[in-house]
């Protein structure tokens, strides 16, 4: 399990960023020492990758600083491109998603910083799995955000250790 870094600010900013940042490292972990091949290996009934899981939460930490800055998605996914948000594809490599994700995670960072306070809020999309006319805080996206990275770091580490064997905290 990723440590929770002490150098940041004590304010509730610096703690959510912290907890985002430990889940993220969680997930880089699961693929040390993994070359491309292995990484996108299914060694379990899952059909879930190292490598998927690693382009699945990057691609979900931008659309969620997308939607919190009110601005398009670069990289929205379509019904056509579905199929691709768990897999790495032509050009894509681990390294390469590694850089994207922490392109994101710095534009994260300089978001949340600059907010004048978490309690602002954004709408969410029309979705059948989100309430009709739903708003969200900032404060409520970073939540979301351990969540959804704590919740794949635990299908990473079942993934890893189906490998093999290699265990987080190992």
């Amino acid at each position: 399990m990723a440590q929770i870094s002490t150098e940041v600010p004590g304010d509730e900013r610096g703690t959510l960023l912290a907890f985002v940042e430990a889940q993220r490292t969680a997930i880089r972990e699961s693929l040390l020492g993994l070359g491309e091949e292995q990484a996108a290996s299914r060694p379990s009934a899952s059909e879930l990758t190292l490598s998927g899981l690693l382009k699945h939460v990057a691609e979900v930490e931008l659309n969620w600083l997308r939607m919190a800055q009110q601005v398009p998605n670069e990289k929205q996914r379509t019904q056509e491109t579905w199929g691709e948000a768990f897999r790495l594809v032509d050009g894509e490599s681990i390294p390469s998603v590694l850089a994207f994700w922490d392109e994101v995670a710095q534009q994260t960072a300089e978001f949340v910083a600059a907010l004048p306070s978490l309690d602002e809020t954004f709408p969410l999309p029309p979705a059948p799995w989100f309430p009709k006319d739903a708003k969200v805080s900032m404060r409520w996206m970073l939540l979301h955000l351990v969540e959804e990275f704590a919740r794949h770091a635990g299908h990473a580490d079942i993934v890893r250790e189906s490998l093999d064997g290699t265990k987080a905290m190992g």
